[in-house]
């Protein structure tokens, strides 16, 4: 099967690593366009070195390239404020959209959750990086025991954040709680999002709590260890920091969260997740980067796969 050509909008840090990705481990992807605002941007720079063709005149400037007629997806790595003119343009072109802003045009798109139950949208949208990477560990537990509350908190380096994050921390948090709840399982979500000053750059960290009805906590943690390994597939450097916590929450001291109605006993479920980096652009401190463009780059692959099936057919 011929490569799907693609064009990523976007050349700061998670289009530029993306782009990286393409074209080093995709055997079904091919980069046609990079496309950023800012001529003397890195990632346009360097995607005109390794041959790719670019436009710093933005999506205008991309749907006037001949190029354009040869993409069959086009990544959005700016912000949820731009997204919604890049996709109107983009699908009045005939084209798909891999969405990684917290915009949430499209439906959400975990993985290892429901990576295959979306393939035919037009636009399909990636959350966040906290939700890539948290959202999959809340699925682990729901599918063992009912999850009617579920809160993450995700840690990165500042110096991983770019613009497009820093510019959409609200969106952040909205688009990840909703996800919470409508990928995950939860009956109710809440994320939190933390930028880490510290020097060296700390790498990616995620705490997820779960508040469930009391069950057999062996299932649980196979059922938490076995998506680890999933998402391990495609991120190498996911990994559990520690084993996960149980702890019992009785009627005689329950607890009050403010999202819940009403007062919680049952079980409360504590996973400690790292994620590093594979280093194609930022250091390996960056793991945000990597979980979200490993999993726009599984998740494209996919789609690819699926628009040549429908091809053949």
């Amino acid at each position: 099967m011929a490569k799907t050509k693609v064009a990523i909008i976007g050349s700061g840090n998670i289009g530029t690593d993306l782009m990286i990705k393409i074209m080093r481990l995709s055997e079904t992807l091919e980069m046609g366009v990079m496309v950023g605002i800012d001529p003397t941007s890195d990632g346009l720079a360097r995607a005109k070195r390794m041959g790719v063709a670019t436009t710093h005149e933005g999506i205008d400037g991309l749907i006037a390239m001949p190029e354009f007629k040869d993409i069959g997806i086009v990544f959005d790595a700016t912000s949820a404020g731009a997204h919604k003119r890049n996709n109107e343009l983009v699908r009045a072109a005939g084209k798909r959209m891999v969405d990684l802003t917290p915009a949430a045009i499209g439906p959400y798109v975990i993985p290892p959750v429901n990576g295959e139950s979306c393939l035919d949208a037009k636009n399909v949208n990636m959350v966040t990086c906290g939700g890539q990477a948290t959202i999959p560990i809340v699925h682990a537990v729901n599918r063992v025991s009912k999850v009617h509350y579920g809160e993450i908190v995700a840690s990165i380096s500042s110096k991983s954040a770019g613009p497009g994050t820093r510019a959409n921390i609200d969106e952040f948090t909205e688009t990840t709680s909703q996800a919470i709840m409508d990928v995950g399982g939860a009956s109710r979500g809440k994320a939190i999002i933390i930028l880490n000053p510290a020097e060296p750059p700390l790498i990616m960290r995620d705490t997820v709590y779960c508040l469930c009805d009391e069950a057999d906590r062996e299932a649980i943690r196979q059922s938490v260890e076995a998506m680890v390994a999933e998402v391990q597939s495609y991120v190498p450097g996911y990994r559990l920091k520690q084993a996960v916590q149980f702890e019992h929450i009785g009627s005689n001291k329950p607890l009050h969260i403010p999202e819940m109605d009403g007062s919680f006993t049952g079980l409360k479920v504590s996973v400690f997740l790292e994620v590093e980096g594979a280093a194609h652009y930022l250091p390996a401190y960056a793991g945000n980067l990597d979980i979200m463009t490993s999993a726009a780059l599984k998740t494209a692959e996919k789609i690819a796969h699926r628009m040549g099936a429908g091809a053949a057919a």
